[in-house]
């Protein structure tokens, strides 16, 4: 065969992609999905996934949903199955803290691989389309009267959408330990007890609503940053005079048991990705604001963060 001839061919073949891993520039990225399809961490990971391909830093992804106990079950699956391996990526973030520290699952996130943060938002409150409320004042009034009347729906337990229906019972002067809280396995669960009036109210990232809020399927009546999100009309909770503010952020570990040089190796392909503008397009699409910070600085930020998210579930009577 002339060498030109068999160059062709060796590219046709990479591009239909039936060369081995070996001669591909890029790797084969196993994605794990802690949540079920729908919701924040799903979006985000397959947000990730596209971005991975399109700027060529990995030549293949495949997506596993995992859901259930605030994405510890997918910790336990991605910790016990994946050790070793150089392309595996797992999605998490403050949502996965808050469900270690209420339910003590029997593997821990340290065991895995800390690589980026790589977004954060807010939450945003919601009613059914049908609800009686149609303010978080009435929503409030209803609490105090009755706490269990009052039915909470979001992510699962320990979920910062739990978290906050905690903090502004105790805002209000109602015991947290009383407030009706029912958790999802994931977004896409709590999104669909929304819209089927099954909850009072309902919480979640304001990107996993949007497109609800905006067809009239959910009432905003509250979010949860300082101060009102960019071209949203949504007052603050604490506009509203509930001091709380609570945010949330996502990123990805890597499988435990790598080398320095392949953590090395996974950060500078999501660096890569992130830098993409398949990212930027959909950071602007779900309303996420970019939040990037790697190696040893995100190690220690989650330290950090666990710290304060249990302090916080400890004053707010959840631990």
């Amino acid at each position: 065969m002339r060498r030109d001839t068999f160059l062709k061919s060796l590219a046709a073949l990479a591009a239909a992609g039936a060369l081995p891993l070996s001669a591909h520039a890029a790797s084969a990225v196993k994605m794990m999905l802690p949540a079920n399809p729908g919701g924040g961490w799903d979006s985000t990971g397959r947000a990730l996934g596209k971005a991975l391909l399109e700027s060529g830093a990995a030549s293949s992804v495949t997506y596993d949903n995992k859901g259930g106990a605030a994405g510890a079950i997918g910790l336990a699956q991605f910790v016990n199955s994946s050790k070793g391996d150089p392309n595996a990526l797992m999605v998490m973030g403050a949502v996965m803290l808050g469900g270690i520290i209420t339910g003590k699952p029997p593997v821990s996130l340290s065991q895995a691989t800390p690589i980026a943060r790589l977004t954060s938002e807010y939450n945003v409150f919601v009613l059914p389309a049908n609800s009686p409320f149609k303010s978080m004042a009435e929503v409030i009034a209803q609490l105090k009267k009755d706490p269990g009347s009052v039915k909470w729906g979001g992510g699962s337990r320990g979920s910062t959408e739990h978290i906050a229906a905690a903090m502004i019972a105790r805002e209000v002067g109602v015991d947290p330990a009383k407030i009706n809280y029912v958790a999802f396995r994931g977004g896409g669960e709590a999104i669909a007890a929304i819209l089927g009036g099954n909850v009072t109210i309902g919480g979640g990232g304001y990107s996993e609503m949007a497109e609800y809020i905006a067809t009239k399927k959910m009432t905003p009546i509250a979010v949860t940053s300082g101060q009102r999100l960019k071209n949203s009309t949504v007052p603050t909770l604490k506009e509203q005079g509930i001091n709380v503010e609570i945010g949330n952020w996502r990123g990805v570990y890597a499988a435990p048991g790598i080398t320095a040089e392949q953590r090395k190796a996974l950060t500078d392909m999501v660096a890569k990705a992130v830098k993409s503008k398949s990212w930027a397009e959909s950071l602007e699409k779900n309303d996420w604001t970019p939040a990037w910070m790697a190696g040893d600085e995100f190690a220690n930020f989650v330290d950090n963060e666990f710290a304060s998210l249990r302090a916080t579930m400890v004053k707010a009577g959840m631990v």
